[in-house]
């Protein structure tokens, strides 16, 4: 992989949660790998006033968070020879890169500092005029920052080119994200705008393309004559923690089901594209969007469960329910749990249901999507009903990450009793390779300029005009329950009724690729 142009990385919110956990380690994880640019400086931004020296000691104490297995991994590479000494290449000479300046974000007077700064670091680095922002801060500036960005020409492209990164959620239903997206098009071009949503970063969901399209044996298989149906399940052992405000104001729909579950649907459901560039493929993902059969106010009872998770005793000690959460409304109504079932109505999907359910406190932490496969056309041995030992591939994106292909073989002794088995791969046993980290994929696909695990304004608003009868059912209908779920359980029991077959139900996974069952430990 070859380095990116030199840049200017300016990150507003740069002391912030995402920026520390998330951003910074993966800077420092493509700068240990040789992936930055020869020449690169960083720019954070705050409100609150602090010298460069006081902010590059934050930042390596977010780099001192990292993982134990990437810390002290540039001075093994170092040692090791993969990393030449004179590159630099450890934490120290890396902090010495960023430089911190405060302004209100929301003032459009303070933005006349910037263009001057910025110019003030091209020259102690010689660095043109490439810049990426990353919008590190709250919803309701993504529309204030590119304004005034554009005020001060910090969108002309005439010195090098200039990118943006915009942290989920992108609006809040379809009306708001069509403004938002008007709004930032007044601005800035659509191909400046990197829409990011950091499960495409995924090692393992970049690989369903790769299993359906470079191996004969599945995508044969991949319609409606072999699928009987499709799953995908995220789950989550924590609750809202901290984020009890936020999380009143987004549910599980808004928070999880329109941008990461959706796009799994989407790499899932595609058709082949043209070639494996950004436009291609995302040109497919839209028609999926664009598939998908519209769920009326009617029919929004029996295709989508809400639930909410409840106190309990798990493992010795007491789990508060939802509304007991800090900065949560005691009788709120907010969904903690969502699972839908739909169609995609197409040639390929063509009548084959899909089913995607994502929860907090459930037993397990996973993300994982399951294609079903029809039985066979005639039962040979007995004890078999619908889908007992149907053939089932698991592709597991968190956590470990890998495939799994469930069949059926012969008991030993006499007669012909069945029983499924597993085959299956695990990503870790690539133990040579190392797999990146979702943020450092995105981030430097947006300095090279590939868009192709970024999400277009189409598909954000396709897969809102999806899901925005659900939600205004969910708001207006009180007719419609939100299901207690008592934590550490798998939502509420009303889910399994999405599911019309009486003998079928949801796959229960175990944080071990090979293991299901209800009793996966929390």
């Amino acid at each position: 992989m070859e380095r990116p142009d030199n840049l200017i990385i300016v990150i507003f919110g740069g002391r912030g949660d995402l920026a520390m956990r998330k951003i910074m380690p993966a800077l420092y994880a493509l700068y240990v790998e040789n992936l930055m640019p020869e020449k690169f400086a960083v720019v954070a931004t705050g409100r609150t006033g602090v010298t460069d020296i006081a902010y590059r000691g934050e930042v390596k104490k977010a780099l001192d968070g990292m993982a134990e297995a990437d810390r002290g991994a540039a001075d093994e590479k170092v040692h090791a020879g993969i990393v030449d000494e004179k590159s630099g290449a450890n934490s120290d000479k890396f902090v010495e890169l960023f430089h911190y300046i405060d302004f209100d974000t929301s003032v459009a007077g303070e933005y006349k500092r910037l263009p001057d700064f910025l110019e003030m670091i091209r020259q102690k680095f010689s660095i043109g005029g490439n810049i990426l922002f990353y919008l590190s801060v709250p919803p309701d500036l993504y529309d204030v920052i590119p304004r005034n960005l554009a005020l001060q020409g910090l969108n002309n492209e005439g010195d090098g080119w200039k990118r943006m990164i915009i942290e989920k959620p992108f609006g809040y239903d379809y009306t708001s994200a069509e403004k938002l997206n008007r709004t930032l098009l007044e601005t800035w071009n659509e191909n400046q705008i990197f829409r990011i949503d950091h499960y495409l970063g995924k090692e393992t969901v970049q690989n369903i393309l790769v299993t359906r399209f470079s191996n004969g044996i599945f995508e044969p298989l991949w319609n409606r004559n072999y699928v009987h149906h499709v799953e995908i399940t995220s789950s989550e052992t924590l609750g809202v923690e901290m984020r009890g405000s936020y999380y009143e104001g987004s549910g599980a729909l808004r928070d999880m089901v329109q941008n990461h579950l959706l796009h799994l649907v989407g790499f899932v459901a595609m058709e082949p594209p043209s070639s494996i560039d950004s436009t291609s493929i995302r040109n497919e993902l839209v028609k999926v969007f664009e598939s998908l059969r519209p769920i009326s106010s009617e029919e929004v009872h029996r295709t989508a469960i809400r639930g909410q998770y409840t106190g309990a005793h798990v493992r010795g000690g007491w789990l508060k329910g939802y509304r007991e959460e800090a900065n949560v409304d005691t009788a709120s109504m907010t969904e903690t749990f969502a699972a839908l079932k739909f169609y995609i109505d197409n040639w390929r999907w063509g009548g084959v249901p899909f089913y995607i359910r994502t929860g907090k406190r459930l037993p397990t932490r996973v993300t994982e999507a399951v294609i079903h496969f029809k039985p066979t056309p005639h039962y040979l041995f007995s004890g078999e009903s619908l889908c007992d030992g149907c053939n089932q591939l698991i592709i597991r994106i968190q956590p470990d990450e890998g495939i799994l292909l469930k069949f059926g073989m012969k008991i030993p002794g006499a007669g012909f009793k069945v029983k499924n088995v597993n085959m299956d791969f695990h990503y870790s046993d690539l133990a040579a390779e190392r797999i990146p980290e979702a943020y450092e994929r995105l981030l430097y696909d947006c300095m090279k300029g590939d868009s192709t695990l970024y999400t277009r304004s189409d598909a954000v608003l396709a897969a809102w005009k999806f899901l925005d009868p659900v939600l205004e059912a969910w708001k207006n209908d009180s007719s419609i329950p939100v299901y207690g779920y008592p934590a550490g359980t798998w939502g509420p029991e009303k889910a399994d009724d999405l599911i019309e077959e009486p003998e079928l139900t949801w796959r229960y996974p175990c944080k071990n690729l090979a293991e299901d069952g209800v009793y996966c430990e929390l």
